[in-house]
């Protein structure tokens, strides 16, 4: 007779498959790894776009926020999309009632993001690396708790959105939100450079709190509180819709 695996190898080997579908799935590697390659290559490279760096070159200004975006996508835009149509096609129902269970498969799900963004974060530092960046070993460490708090608060956002709207509104939505986002939400440009009242709502957004963490952390070798405070925050709120409205078919 045989028995179930482990609980540690079945999210092992959900892991694994998240991070697969994603990787080979060329519209996503497209969004998670080179456009965000091209994008800091590009800001580095064109002199004719100001930038107003603080007294630093551009390749340390802009990283921070590069890698800031580039965990946005992969936690939020991808997962979403992903869990959207996987629960359209019944098979996040299927997986829920498998030994690997819910709780199982969401735990997956988020080490699968995680994987992934060690992958992004190993292609564009070594671009910066390569363009001249150097960020301060003191807040490496630091960054990478940014990053995994960054990654809590947009997969629960993920989950939210992915287990509330059809499949085609994911779609629509979630990459319309990180447009916004990223244009506007205080990821690649500092809040405080934003305009007007703009500035004040970035600090308060996950995506300002992400991008200032990993300014501050990457440049000056300090996570800022503010910026913990407002992640842990976000992913206690989103967390909590996302278990009481997610809906598995």
């Amino acid at each position: 007779m045989s028995t179930a695996a482990p609980t540690r190898q079945r999210v092992l080997a959900q892991t694994s498959f998240e991070a697969r579908a994603i990787l080979r799935n060329g519209e996503q590697l497209l969004v998670t790894i080179i456009v965000p390659v091209l994008v800091l290559a590009g800001l580095t490279k064109v002199t004719g776009i100001e930038l107003d760096t603080g007294g630093a070159s551009r390749i340390d200004f802009l990283t921070p926020g590069i890698l800031a975006l580039a965990v946005m996508t992969t936690s939020f835009t991808s997962q979403a999309i992903a869990s959207s149509f996987d629960r359209r096609n019944g098979v996040l129902r299927l997986l829920s009632t498998t030994p690997l269970g819910r709780g199982g498969l969401l735990a997956g799900k988020v080490l699968g993001v995680l994987v992934v963004e060690v992958v992004q974060v190993a292609v564009i530092g070594l671009t910066a690396l390569l363009l001249g960046w150097r960020p301060d070993p003191v807040g490496i460490p630091l960054a990478v708790v940014a990053v995994v708090l960054g990654t809590a608060a947009f997969t629960s956002l993920a989950l939210l959105v992915a287990g509330t709207l059809r499949a085609e509104a994911v779609l629509a939505v979630a990459n319309l939100l990180l447009l916004v986002l990223a244009v506007a939400g205080g990821v690649v440009i500092p809040a405080s450079q934003l305009p007007g009242p703009m500035a004040h709502v970035a600090l308060l957004l996950p995506s300002g709190a992400l991008g200032e963490a990993m300014r501050e952390t990457l440049m000056h070798g300090v996570l800022p509180g503010w910026s913990v405070v407002v992640l842990v925050g976000w992913t206690a709120a989103l967390g909590w819709g996302a278990s009481r409205l997610f809906r598995w078919h």
